[in-house]
């Protein structure tokens, strides 16, 4: 192929003849380099040589970018790979993966907390009850936003001030430094935030994308454990001689979803979203049965006894939607927020403070009344079994946890002075 002498003139007045696709012209200063031009008019530098016995070609860059002499240095240096045994499209493809690489890890070290908190969420939200999934959501909230319902704004959860931190930022003293400042107003929140937080570290040591970024003392330095708040366990619960002011006043409680709802954690001991997710398809009242869901086995749930009295609350209830405990306010269709009505009955009877969980540790305590075998309440309450034998032999059927159900509804409602009589009252055919 015929050289000429690259000069501004010959580069600039090069171009593609007409029926042709391209046209090239080839530089007698450096071995290889040409000039390429095609019939849209592109001009751009390339360098062709040999290989291994094969003909080989790279693209260099464009005149109005490349000037002449380091378009010539760089078919210098293509040419060196080449007699080097060495492809320079080989080297050029990992110079673009490596500038990709540290792109990529420069967005890595940008991510932020609440980034990787929404995939954290996001990718255990078919895993977590919908409970579990709002405490998650109302710890990180930014707050300031006004309130669905009544007057006021939203207060920024405990795990507010973290989310816009880096993750590379979320060191052991910042960790230690936040818990020490949350724990002054709200220890409680404080403690469960870090729980949380802790679950969320390790699950993103576990991601590719993500693991590294923050520090492996994070969550277990000595500094963040001794920042910890120790929060006393909660020990609410209804005693037997309080059961007739409790009843008498939830009894009363002028909306039957939410005084059905509250007698029916007393009754049963389930976790409160097991109940408000309660379908009218998981109610048996031939069989007396209840379906519900469960923390433990999250896949089958679990089938408790649907007591006699309960039954009759249940069969009492209007049936709207799919929901047992329905709310025509709430925007899923089902009950979301008994406590105000609860606080409001708890201070008509003069009782101090008990929790909707306190309900379920109360149902828990009162069975010891009437002498229940610990694991029969257990399973009804749905508690993970703490024993090998319970774990791996026992398999109570329905009908001996009903006995059993049956006799704790029963004492409750002796205590409580409440005369019942279920095939009467309901006219429902109880299982016997």
């Amino acid at each position: 192929m015929a050289k000429v002498n690259f000069t501004a003139a010959r580069v600039n007045g090069h171009s593609c003849p007409a029926g042709k696709s391209q046209a090239f012209i080839w530089d007698s200063g450096a071995t290889g380099l040409g000039l390429r031009a095609t019939a849209a008019g592109a001009r751009t530098y390339i360098w062709q040589g040999k290989l291994n016995g094969a003909t080989i070609r790279v693209t260099i860059g464009a005149p109005k970018d490349w000037g002449i002499d380091a378009a010539r240095d760089e078919a210098r240096r293509l040419k060196r790979l080449a007699d080097g045994g060495k492809d320079p499209r080989e080297e050029a493809a990992e110079q673009r993966a490596a500038a990709e690489q540290r792109r990529m890890e420069a967005l890595r070290q940008d991510v932020t907390v609440r980034e990787a908190w929404a995939e954290y969420l996001e990718a255990n939200r078919g895993k977590w009850s919908e409970r579990h999934l709002y405490d998650h959501e109302k710890l990180a909230q930014a707050g300031g936003e006004p309130w669905k319902r009544g007057r006021g704004m939203t207060v920024a959860g405990p795990l507010a001030s973290l989310m816009p931190l880096k993750l590379s930022h979320l060191t052991a003293e910042r960790v230690a430094s936040w818990l020490e400042t949350e724990a002054q107003a709200r220890p409680t929140n404080a403690e469960q935030s870090y729980r949380k937080l802790r679950a969320f570290i390790r699950w993103c040591d576990d991601k590719p994308v993500y693991a590294g970024l923050i520090a492996s003392n994070a969550y277990a330095a000595r500094a963040v454990r001794a920042a910890v708040p120790r929060t006393n366990a909660k020990d609410d619960c209804l005693q037997r001689e309080q059961l007739p002011a409790w009843f008498a006043a939830v009894r009363q409680i002028g909306n039957p979803v939410i005084s059905a709802y509250l007698q029916a954690l007393l009754l049963t001991g389930a976790r409160r979203e097991e109940m408000a997710g309660l379908r009218w398809e998981d109610v048996d009242f031939q069989w007396r049965s209840l379906h519900v869901a469960d923390k433990v086995e999250t896949e089958t749930g679990r089938v408790i006894p649907l007591t006699p009295y309960l039954a009759s609350l249940l069969a009492a209830l209007p049936r709207r939607n799919e929901w047992v405990f329905s709310s025509p306010a709430a925007a899923d269709g089902k009950l979301a927020e008994p406590r105000i009505a609860h606080n409001k009955a708890l201070a008509v009877a003069g009782l101090p403070h008990v929790s909707l969980h306190g309900l379920r540790r109360s149902f828990g305590t009162l069975c010891e009344w009437v002498e229940m075998p610990s694991g029969i309440s257990a399973q009804i309450m749905g508690h993970k079994p703490s024993a090998l034998a319970e774990k791996h032999y026992r398999r109570r059927p329905l009908d001996l946890l009903r006995a059993w159900h049956d006799k704790i509804e029963a004492w409750m409602l002796e205590q409580a002075k409440i005369q019942f009589d279920a095939e009467q009252a309901t006219g429902l055919r109880a299982v016997k």
